[in-house]
């Protein structure tokens, strides 16, 4: 018995001590708590990661089988702890096109740390995309200067799909290097794109053995991707590299794939001659929406706006079908499909109604190329466009409440890539000037006891009617009442709205207007011969503040706001002091206040104008001075004096 208990003993002394070595090789010497030491210092205050040393390897090789250029993307990186303790994600994705076929993490001693690997489908803002799937590894960082390794292989089926490699990551890197090595079977341009402003080196190594050449691209020490909202598109701001995949030549036939953008079209195009196309389960809602119909305008304004209106958008990636349109009548009978599959739905009922309707293939303002670039990477939105009477007007059915010949702020500006039979006619969207965005505002009050008490019109224009009409509609019919105070009261139980009246809210061509009664409790105070007055509860910009923005603040759309606000002062009082005017002029931006008093009238008009949706870097000093100064406002209450 004794022995027994000595054996046991000594095996869990054993085991014990193993543990101890083991954990000893991965715990942090002295030297990884100096380098997260020295590594937080260089970063951001708040990086909590760092990469060490990030490998990426990109080879390309030729399938006999399916005549397609393969890609082979593998990537390794050492990362490290810079706090006391931490906790992150490590994700890659992928979809029909392309399988993960390794994905490990292992301890600094290079042994397998065996955390859990997660697959599954990923879904962004309740869009579901079919086939764009995610791995990730949750993984937890014990102590400062710990240390992991990642290994992820990746490999792709045709190398339309590979696109381009970013050098920055969530987290920042002390060095990071891109090997692209490329046989010369294989024409490739490697563009460099936002590459000023960082030291990236570059050499290209022969390879005589293998017949190819190796590109390499290194730099140190660059920044995370910054964690910020509305910011321009990843391809206007950080350092990548575009692969721009020409042609390949095997057994002496050379083979193009994307040379130029006759290419990118003849591809495109292939995948639409495969749809079928039999309208026969739409030709009768085609009939319905335009047989007492006399104006053609009005003929397409009905099959667009039903469009719009009957078939629900949701995003689908599956391989091919994340560029091919689905059939329009199985949309029509869905009731639900993507941009493709709305854009085609679109145009099939108008060619069946009798016009001549083109698909769109466009890429948003989130995209910096255009189509002298010859690359999926181009666009990401597909639409419809009316020929008629030589005149190009483009359908998105995907916004809702979009008025027939206006087009939302996103693709704006952008070259529109429209199919023409065997060729293609690029055509750019207009752009609408910050006054088609007009909204308007006028509120008359006058003091009963505690409360402001009065009436308001509004007038929305453009993009603002839209994202009204949007957000009444996301409510159930009967509480469409309800639904409207809480939009015009700011949901403030201190906001009493009645009497509303509003233009037909059915009508989305013509501008937007509502009239309404408001009470404001808890605006007015009074203390002995002065009342004090808070005459603004929209206060509009008042969290713009950009102190501590690295990027472009990106607005969804151009804004203009007219707002004029008048109080009537009660017998015996005067004003006491009124709050001084703004103004403020730039190429983004017109921003005034003002104050003025005629006869027993106060009159505060705020006029805001955002002309190009965009507050730049260059701009944060004097528009957050301005910030500073509105809030001064907003904070700052009318007295009144009893004389």
């Amino acid at each position: 018995m004794k022995t027994n208990k000595l054996l046991i003993f000594s095996i869990f002394c054993l085991v014990f001590f193993l543990h101890s070595v083991a954990q000893k090789r991965i715990e942090p010497s002295i030297e990884d708590i100096e380098q997260a030491t020295n590594l937080k210092e260089k970063f951001d205050k708040d990086d909590a990661i760092a990469i060490t040393r990030s490998n990426e390897f990109v080879t390309f090789n030729f399938n006999k089988k399916s005549n397609k250029v393969t890609v082979n993307h593998n990537v390794t990186e050492d990362l490290i702890n810079l706090d006391d303790r931490a906790d992150i994600q490590k994700y890659y994705f992928y979809d029909g096109e392309s399988r993960i076929t390794d994905f490990d993490i292992f301890y600094k001693n290079k042994k397998k740390a065996y955390f859990l690997v997660i697959d599954e489908a990923y879904t962004n803002q309740g869009l579901f995309h079919n086939d764009s799937r995610v791995k990730y590894i949750n993984i937890d960082f014990p102590l400062k200067g710990y240390k992991y390794t990642s290994v992820f292989k990746e490999e792709i089926d045709d190398i339309k799909y590979f696109t381009k490699i970013y050098f920055q990551d969530e987290y920042p890197i002390a060095y990071k290097k891109i090997e692209i090595e490329i046989p010369n079977w294989l024409e490739i341009e490697l563009k460099e794109i936002n590459f000023d402003g960082y030291d990236i080196k570059k050499e290209v190594v022969v390879n005589k053995k293998s017949d190819s050449k190796t590109h390499i691209f290194t730099v140190t020490n660059i920044s995370a991707k910054y964690n910020e909202t509305s910011t321009p598109g990843p391809t206007y701001i950080y350092p990548h590299i575009l692969i721009l995949s020409k042609s390949f030549t095997k057994n002496g036939q050379k083979t193009l794939l994307f040379n130029e953008t006759k290419d990118l079209y003849n591809w495109y195009k292939s995948l639409t001659n495969q749809l079928k196309n039999d309208n026969e389960l739409i030709k009768d809602k085609v009939t319905e929406l335009t047989k007492d119909v006399q104006n053609d305008d009005e003929k397409v304004k009905n099959i667009y706006y039903w469009v719009q209106d009957n078939i629900r958008y949701i995003a689908f990636e599956d391989g091919i079908a994340g560029f091919k349109p689905d059939e329009a009548t199985n949309v029509f009978t869905k009731k639900y499909g993507d941009c493709k599959g709305m854009a085609n739905l679109t145009k099939q009922m108008l060619l069946e109604a009798g016009f001549d309707a083109r698909l769109v293939w466009i890429g948003t303002k989130r995209i910096a190329y255009d189509y002298s670039t010859p690359s999926l990477s181009v666009d990401n939105h597909m639409i419809c466009a009316l020929v008629k009477d030589g005149k190009t007007t483009f359908l998105d059915a995907t916004e809702k409440f979009n008025p027939f010949g206006e087009y939302a702020h996103r693709i704006q500006g952008k070259q529109a890539l429209i199919e023409n039979g065997d060729d293609f006619i690029l055509k750019t969207v207009p752009n609408k000037n910050v006054s088609f965005n007009n909204e308007i505002i006028n509120y008359n009050f006058t003091l009963e006891n505690e409360d402001l008490v009065g009436n308001s019109r509004k007038e929305y224009h453009g993009e603002r009617r839209t994202d009204f009409l949007y957000n009444i509609s996301n409510t159930k019919n009967d509480k469409k009442e309800e639904s409207l105070k809480k939009y015009l009261n700011h949901d403030n139980i201190n906001l009493k709205v009645s009497n509303i009246d509003t233009s037909d809210l059915d009508n989305r061509d013509a501008s937007l207007k509502i009239s309404y009664d408001l009470t404001i409790k808890n605006a007015v105070s009074s203390f002995d011969n002065e009342i004090y007055v808070n005459l603004d509860f929209d206060k509009e910009l008042a969290s713009y503040n950009f102190k501590e923005r690295k990027l472009d603040f990106v607005f969804s759309s151009k804004k203009m706001l007219e707002s004029t606000t008048n109080l009537t002062i009660p017998n015996n009082y005067k004003i006491s002091k009124l709050p001084e005017d703004i103004l403020i002029t730039s190429k983004n931006y017109d921003l005034s206040v003002r104050f003025s008093q005629q006869a027993n009238i106060i009159s505060y008009k705020k006029e805001f104008s955002i002309k190009n949706a965009v507050i730049e870097t260059s701009d944060f000093e004097e528009w957050n001075d301005f910030n500073t100064k509105l809030n001064k406002i907003y904070n700052e209450q009318i007295i009144l004096i009893k004389q």
